[in-house]
């Protein structure tokens, strides 16, 4: 298995994420496909739910459809969350892009869209986040405001 290094987020990721924060479709409705992670993982995104803010990065929540205690959003056009996500198979590049933030190590994808993926590291199940083009300006904002979450909910571990 690789180990998957972590590299701080410098100035020219963060100017790469403002920079593509200018064009994305408006969608009034969110959607997110559920998950069907083991048991294990099913009842620690249900803790996880629980733990969830009410705001993240100063939009409300929002929960994408179908309704589900695996998924959560916040804002228009939405920030989601999708726990107990299969492992991403670019963990397995040594040369993967990740950052660290409050204590929660996250893998970093930019999307075709202009989105970009983050999906927790070295978590007993993998929490991803969505960050829509429209909503990069704030560059780590949302993962600061769900780190506490994440932390007390999804124990340090490898996920099955």
């Amino acid at each position: 298995m690789s180990i998957f290094r972590h590299r701080p987020l410098g100035l020219p990721a963060l100017v790469l994420l403002v920079a593509t924060a200018g064009c994305s479709t408006a969608d009034d409705s969110a959607a997110a496909a559920v998950p069907s992670p083991g048991a294990e993982a099913t009842g620690l995104c249900r803790n996880l739910d629980r733990a969830l803010p009410s705001e993240v990065d100063g939009q409300d929540r929002r929960d994408p459809a179908p309704a589900s205690a695996l998924t959560a959003g916040w804002g228009d056009p939405a920030i989601i969350l999708r726990c107990g996500v299969e492992r991403p198979a670019e963990m397995n590049d040594e040369d993967a892009d990740g950052v660290e933030v409050d204590g929660v190590g996250w893998l970093l994808q930019k999307q075709r869209d202009g989105s970009f993926r983050f999906t927790t590291t070295l978590r007993k199940a993998y929490v991803e986040v969505t960050i829509p083009a429209a909503r990069v300006e704030n560059g780590m904002a949302p993962l600061v405001d769900l780190a506490p979450a994440v932390k007390k909910a999804i124990p340090e571990g490898i996920a099955d």
